[in-house]
């Protein structure tokens, strides 16, 4: 993801999850001190903080999950990146007048917002 970016990621924010705030024997934290991205972890406990990131699970359950036929892992891994790659460079969304987020980020990044 991160070579895909066309800006420097410097926070995630994720869930308290073993995976999310363990040491560098998981994956994506050695990720991120890697690359020097800050972390922000949601409350514990407290499904309020996690609203985006249930939002984007209920979303990607109603218009990917629901909508295929898996014939392996792998398959499912391949349709992903494909759903993720419409939803974020040809999907419209009104909650950004109209625009995919990566339209959305090149505006924001070259000051047009």
């Amino acid at each position: 993801m991160l070579a895909q970016c066309p800006y420097i990621v410097e926070c995630i924010h994720s869930d308290n999850g073993r995976e999310y705030q363990g040491t560098n024997e998981y994956l994506f934290v050695k990720i991120g001190n890697n690359h020097l991205i800050n972390q922000k972890l949601t409350k514990p406990a407290c499904p309020q903080t996690n609203g985006k990131a249930e939002k984007v699970i209920r979303t990607l359950m109603k218009m990917w999950h629901n909508m295929q036929i898996f014939e392996d892992s792998k398959d499912r891994q391949q349709k992903l990146k494909r759903f993720i790659n419409y939803y974020n460079t040809v999907k419209s969304h009104k909650a950004i007048s109209g625009k995919t987020p990566y339209e959305f980020l090149e505006d924001y990044f070259n000051h047009e917002v």
